[in-house]
């Protein structure tokens, strides 16, 4: 990847942008430029209706592309600063600063979600303070679980929503839909998730769409699940100061710096978010947090593992309006 220029134009900047997190890498944003700011946009057509039906991954995906953008802005002496909008927007703006370059900004195009199981190594406590600080950000709550105990209670529940939601043949169909299963399907679509991205092996397009059901097995994904949770070091659950639109988006914005962080730490860092994303499971989840009815938003699992092939991007040209 090209580096962010001295002098960066619009599409530079977005470019950076579209590198954060977002679910199923459905790359949900638009991006639009005024005269002294850049606005983060909901891309409607590109939501996940059966498993994000109030669209909170939506937002929460804005909220890592408007991290990123503030964090490109900064480093090229630029505000950065970020305002959501009535209308569910993030502005940030792009006046002149006097900011510069971060280590979580050079970490940008190196950061991926590797799920596959890690090495099983505790994390240093310096480096967990600088993760817990880092993901205590804009109002949000970084709840972190390393204690055997808890891991193998958050693994129970991760189960029981992979579960219930690998029986739900609209969950299942949806995914499909988001999965590109060989290198020409994902460099053709530059969207979905990239199956060499998982560990899983590449096959041509029409076995994977006729055979999906088959192939992705309910109970070997759970036991997959299982190495995964226990060879990581910790699992980190994102809980805003609001359920709303802009609590969302914050939680999306806290999880990409300590994504961020951990990438400048050299840790891999992959999502577990089947808990809050099934409300059948939600509430289990909010007691073991013991966070009463607050909601959680995002749950991810960190520890050090290998780097993986990565989802593409979309061009520049498809997300400016």
């Amino acid at each position: 990847m090209q580096p962010l220029p001295a002098d960066p134009g619009l599409r530079d900047l977005v470019r950076y942008a579209t590198l954060a997190a977002n679910g199923h890498n459905s790359q949900p944003w638009r991006f639009r430029a005024h005269q002294e700011d850049i606005v983060v946009l909901p891309d409607h057509a590109r939501r996940t209706p059966i498993v994000d039906p109030d669209d909170h991954h939506l937002y929460a995906s804005l909220g890592c592309a408007a991290e990123n953008l503030t964090l490109a802005a900064r480093a090229r002496g630029l505000s950065g600063e970020v305002r959501f909008t009535p209308e569910g927007h993030g502005r940030v703006d792009m006046r002149p600063s006097a900011r510069g370059e971060t280590d979580l900004f050079a970490a940008i195009p190196a950061r991926q979600c590797s799920r596959v199981a890690y090495d099983g190594r505790s994390v240093p406590a310096g480096v967990m303070r600088r993760l817990a600080a880092a993901a205590a950000s804009y109002g949000v709550e970084g709840l972190f679980v390393t204690d055997d105990k808890q891991m193998e209670a958050m693994l129970a529940l991760v189960i029981d929503g992979n579960s219930r939601q690998f029986d739900d043949p609209a969950f299942v169909a949806e995914l499909r839909n988001w999965v590109r299963f060989n290198p020409d399907e994902a460099a053709a679509a530059r969207d979905g998730v990239y199956a060499a991205s998982s560990g899983n092996p590449t096959i041509p397009t029409w076995v994977g769409r006729r055979f999906f059901d088959w192939l992705l097995d309910k109970d070997a994904e759970n036991e997959k699940y299982a190495t995964q949770i226990r060879s990581s070091a910790g699992i980190v659950v994102f809980v805003a100061a609001r359920n709303d639109r802009e609590g969302w988006f914050n939680a999306g914005r806290a999880y990409q710096r300590f994504a961020l962080q951990a990438t400048v730490d050299g840790l891999k860092h992959a999502f577990l978010n089947q808990p809050v994303e099934v409300p059948a499971v939600r509430p289990a989840l909010q007691s073991l947090l013991g966070i009463g009815d607050r909601r959680p938003n995002l749950v991810v699992r960190f520890g050090y593992g290998p780097v993986m092939p990565k989802s593409l991007r979309r061009s520049v040209d498809a997300v400016i309006v």
